[in-house]
C-alpha cells in the first residue's frame, strides 16, 4: 500500500504560516534543505493539496521557468511538479488545468483510501496545512516529515490543532542542519 507523507516546515512553536498564508520568509531555506527536499521527493509520484495551496502552487511554480531570478533548484522543482501527478481536493473548484492534475470533489476519506490502494510510489502533501489537518482527522497520514526552524512565530496557524485523539508517532530519523533547522521523520504507530 502506498504511504501518504506530510512534508511541512514548522517553527519551534509548531506554526506553519507567518503573519499571512504565504509568508514563509521565516524558513532558512538553503542548499541543505533543498537537498533534503529532493531526497523526499525521489520517493513519491503524487502530490496532494487542498484548493488554496493547489492554486497558490500552480500560480507560483508555473511562473518559475520563465523568471530570470529563479534559481536552478527552483527551475528543477518546477519541472518536477509539471511532470508529477497533482491532485487537488476541493468542493468549490469546477476544474483544474495544471498539467498532470486532477480534481477530487467529494468523499475525501474514501477517495484517499482508493489512492493508497493504487500502484505507484508514495504520495506527499507539500504544505497545505488545512488539508493535512483534514487527513489527520481520518488518520490517513502515514509519515510526518517536519523541518523545525529556529524561530518562534507565536499566535499563528499551528499544524497539530483540534485533534480529537492522541496521534502516536515513532521517531525514525532526525537531522540537524548548519542553519539550525532540525528535520524529523515520524511514522504513524498503528496497532492494527
Amino acid at each position: 500500500m502506498r504511504k501518504i507523507i506530510l512534508y511541512m516546515h514548522t517553527s519551534l512553536d509548531g506554526c506553519v504560516e507567518g503573519s499571512t498564508d504565504w509568508d514563509l520568509n521565516w524558513i532558512p531555506y538553503d542548499h541543505a534543505l533543498e537537498k533534503y527536499a529532493n531526497e523526499i521527493l525521489k520517493k513519491v509520484d503524487t502530490v496532494l493539496w487542498g484548493r488554496s495551496t493547489f492554486l497558490g502552487m500552480q500560480n507560483f511554480w508555473t511562473s518559475v521557468p520563465d523568471n530570470p531570478k529563479s534559481s536552478q533548484h527552483e527551475i528543477n522543482h518546477a519541472k518536477w511538479l509539471e511532470n508529477t501527478t497533482k491532485i487537488a481536493f476541493s468542493r468549490t473548484l469546477d476544474q483544474v488545468d495544471w498539467k498532470n492534475s486532477r480534481l477530487i470533489k467529494e468523499d475525501l476519506e474514501a477517495e484517499v483510501l482508493k489512492l493508497k490502494q493504487q500502484a505507484g510510489q508514495d504520495m506527499v502533501i507539500l504544505g497545505s496545512p488545512r488539508f493535512a489537518q483534514s487527513l489527520m482527522k481520518y488518520d490517513l497520514i502515514d509519515e510526518y516529515r517536519l523541518t523545525i526552524s529556529p524561530v518562534v512565530l507565536g499566535n499563528q496557524k499551528v499544524l497539530f490543532n483540534d485533534l480529537e485523539d492522541p496521534l502516536p508517532l515513532q521517531l525514525t530519523d532526525s537531522r540537524v542542519f548548519d542553519s539550525g533547522v532540525i528535520a524529523v521523520t515520524y511514522q504513524r504507530v498503528r496497532n492494527d
